[in-house]
């Protein structure tokens, strides 16, 4: 568990919509998965959205302030601490989720699977177009692309 005075006056920079950094520590969102940086989704009449670089603005927006909470569940091959934070009273991963920035993994939380179908159900975020599941669009383009995490 982060001491959210640790943190006071440094800023937070996402990365992508599923991990921040905080100084020269990566946190990845436990539970969630957001379109990769590079990721788009597609709208009405083929128009391309760029739903991977949108999904970072929103959780930019989240981790603003930097009253952010993380409690460190484990580490990720990667060496990113998986977390769940919050900002305040605000469950940062649940959010994501319920604005339609992200996905639930399968073996996520009940409360965030049902965020999703509501977010789904009303179109918010991703959810307004055609996209990728960002799983699946990492595992076709990283033959081709090579290792798109430190994308930006």
């Amino acid at each position: 568990n982060r001491d959210p005075n640790a943190n006071r006056g440094r800023r937070y920079h996402a990365v992508d919509g599923d991990s921040f950094r905080i100084g020269t520590i990566e946190i990845r969102l436990q539970g969630i998965d957001a379109p990769e940086l590079r990721q788009t989704c597609v709208g009405i009449g083929s128009r391309q959205h760029p739903c991977g670089r949108l999904a970072r603005e929103a959780l930019s927006k989240l981790v603003l302030h930097g009253a952010v909470q993380c409690v460190l569940l484990e580490k990720d091959r990667y060496g990113r601490e998986l977390s769940q934070c919050h900002s305040g009273a605000l469950d940062i991963n649940l959010e994501m989720i319920r604005s339609g920035w992200a996905v639930a993994y399968l073996n996520a939380p009940m409360s965030y699977r049902k965020a999703e179908r509501e977010a789904k159900a009303a179109k918010r975020g991703i959810w307004a177009w055609r996209f990728e599941i960002p799983q699946d669009y990492r595992n076709r383009n990283r033959a081709v692309e090579g290792n798109m995490l430190g994308e930006d």
